[in-house]
């Protein structure tokens, strides 16, 4: 599980790439680019198969990316997740939220071994703020039922 302060190093950065959007309009990708948009991110949408989406130019790949870019939101099916999570990491992007539905146990294991530390099994729009009722509503059940990220101890004793 991620900790509290990695969530919060990640919706920290302005310049995220955004994987997993769609010419589909009800796809969550598209969702997440939307709100991400709203909330005043600087957006670069990543599609092999659209040339804009939201008026917004879309790069072909992560290595086509401008050196700006600091965090990418991965929203795809597992087997392309793994090879965007590589790729960004190969760029030097080391912000990454693999979003539910994306990723498994063993792809954050894989990663984790090479050096990436994804976010996983959270969604980044209970995080960004500010996060519509839905969202807040998710977050509140979730520290109720104790699931919600933790600080990390070590960064909260200064280790």
């Amino acid at each position: 599980m991620a900790s509290l302060e990695q969530i919060e190093q990640f919706v920290a950065q302005r310049h995220i790439a955004v994987a997993g959007i769609s010419g589909t309009p009800q796809k969550f990708g598209n969702a997440i680019f939307k709100e991400l948009q709203k909330q005043g991110y600087h957006l670069y949408p990543i599609s092999r198969h659209l040339t804009e989406f939201e008026g917004i130019t879309c790069y072909p790949d992560i290595s086509s990316l401008p050196p700006e870019v600091t965090a990418i939101v991965i929203n795809t099916k597992p087997e392309k997740t793994l090879i965007l999570a590589r790729e960004a990491g190969q760029k030097g992007i080391r912000h990454l939220w693999l979003q539910q539905g994306s990723t498994s146990p063993e792809m954050k294991e894989m990663l984790e071994k090479e050096g990436l530390y994804p976010i996983t099994r959270e969604c980044i729009l209970m995080f960004a703020s500010p996060a519509h009722f839905i969202h807040k509503a998710h977050r509140f059940v979730n520290k109720v039922v104790g699931i919600y990220p933790k600080p990390d101890k070590t960064v909260a004793q200064g280790k």
